[in-house]
């Protein structure tokens, strides 16, 4: 951030900033919204606008306390970008009378803010001179406390009675960067080893992973190009073992990875020894990647562009020994990654998304084999996407049975799983797993 700080002015990434939160507001995706920016912003953008996200909860509690009434749109995403980074003076990215006079020159210099600019500079001012019984002022509202919705929250007191409070600590840390070995190519032991080489600490985690202590640029590290690793959470690096486990002649069976762009655990279930996996994604674009990513790591699977819950439209009748189920969610699970997720969803999303996985399941269920299994999965810690879904699954469907499997991953705490008993506090995401098996009436 130093090195962009000296090419770009500061109050031009604040003002990036506010289009992008005010974007996401409106309802675009945190990384469409960063795609918009201008290149050479971008990387200085990225880094304050996710310090933002982290702390937009507490910043629009103090633009209420300082203003009731909200500015226009964009001046209200500024006020709330300059009060995000500098509440906590300790953790601010740039001393905070500097993040003040930027802010009040970009309301200056844009013209949408530009008549708001004389309020932009009295809140901010006041925020300087009353920071402390400000802070104190809205320690009291959840929102404030938690910088998450306060429907989310209350969410997960329901679904969560006792790790809530866990829940979204964690979810306003930074993740880890943890990779999965391509063990077609090298050991774990071999990779840490030449990360070591490379100066580069990491120590193995859960199955064929490794979690570096500092995140590097992905394309630096040993073998990138080689393909001797994926990016991939130490939770999701579970999915394809999860499927697998248990299943003789793997090498012969026929394997199903819905919707499974980007590719990772396509790329798993092949490393694996799967000869015959049919990835499908609804995305054209994002097929593509799950062939680019797969032609890296010297693997191919037949992958197919169409809506995996239309089965006429791309099934050839054959039956699937093994179906993944990654079904499309509201990544509250992965928020620490994406952090923009929790101000982009609303409480109405939810049981949009249950409807589609429970429209998924549906119809992907036929085509398991007699004997095979289905992978039930998604990146989320609402009951709603997890094990409400699978109640009611099980009650619609009396030739499925519930395979020992994880359940809910709660982030950093490893439930109910043996196989990673060596890895117990592995750092990784919230998510959820039913490994279903398929059996007569």
């Amino acid at each position: 951030m130093q090195q962009n700080k000296e090419q770009v002015p500061l109050w031009k990434q604040l003002q990036a900033c506010a289009e992008v939160v005010r974007a996401v507001r409106q309802g675009m995706s945190g990384g469409a919204a960063v795609d918009a920016v201008a290149p050479a912003l971008r990387p200085g953008v990225q880094a304050l606008v996710f310090h933002v996200w982290r702390n937009l909860g507490r910043a629009e509690a103090l633009r209420k306390a300082l203003a009731p009434r909200a500015p226009p749109p964009l001046s209200d995403a500024l006020l709330c970008v300059a009060l995000a980074l500098a509440w906590q003076e300790a953790q601010a990215p740039y001393d905070t009378f500097t993040l003040v006079n930027q802010a009040v020159e970009a309301a200056k210099r844009h013209p949408d803010c530009r008549p708001q600019m004389r309020f932009v500079n009295a809140c901010l001012r006041r925020f300087l001179r009353e920071r402390d019984s400000l802070v104190s002022l809205t320690d009291k509202d959840p929102v404030a406390r938690w910088n998450h919705p306060q429907w989310w929250i209350a969410r997960l007191q329901k679904d969560h009675p006792q790790d809530w409070e866990n829940i979204l600590t964690e979810a306003n840390r930074h993740a880890p960067m943890t990779l999965r070995v391509n063990t077609r190519k090298i050991s774990v032991a071999a990779y840490q080893q030449a990360l070591l080489t490379a100066g580069i600490a990491a120590r193995p985690v859960v199955l064929s992973g490794i979690e570096l202590e500092r995140a590097q640029a992905v394309s630096s590290l040993p073998g990138f190009a080689e393909g001797w690793f994926s990016v991939q959470d130490a939770a999701a690096q579970l999915a394809a073992p999860l499927l697998l486990g248990g299943l003789d002649g793997v090498a012969k069976r026929r394997v199903l990875d819905a919707c499974a762009a980007p590719g990772g655990k396509t790329g798993h279930l092949l490393e694996l020894g799967v000869q015959d996996v049919t990835a499908l994604d609804v995305d054209a674009l994002r097929g593509e990647r799950i062939r680019q990513n797969l032609a890296r790591l010297d693997l191919a699977a037949t992958v197919l562009t169409a809506d995996a819950g239309q089965v006429q439209d791309w099934w050839d009748g054959r039956v699937f020994d093994a179906v993944l189920l990654d079904a499309p969610c509201s990544a509250s699970g992965i928020v620490r990654r994406h952090p923009d997720v929790r101000w982009l969803r609303r409480a109405s999303d939810i049981e949009q998304l249950a409807a589609e996985q429970k429209r998924l399941l549906a119809a992907l269920w036929p085509l398991v084999a007699e004997g095979g299994r289905l992978l039930y999965c998604t990146c989320s810690v609402f009951a709603a996407e997890g094990k409400d879904q699978l109640q009611t699954f099980l009650a619609h469907n009396t030739d499925a049975r519930l395979l020992p499997s994880p359940g809910e991953l709660i982030p950093r705490k490893f439930k109910n799983m043996d196989s990673v008993q060596d890895n117990r506090h592995g750092d990784h995401d919230g998510f959820f797993y039913a490994l279903l098996g398929k059996y007569k009436h």
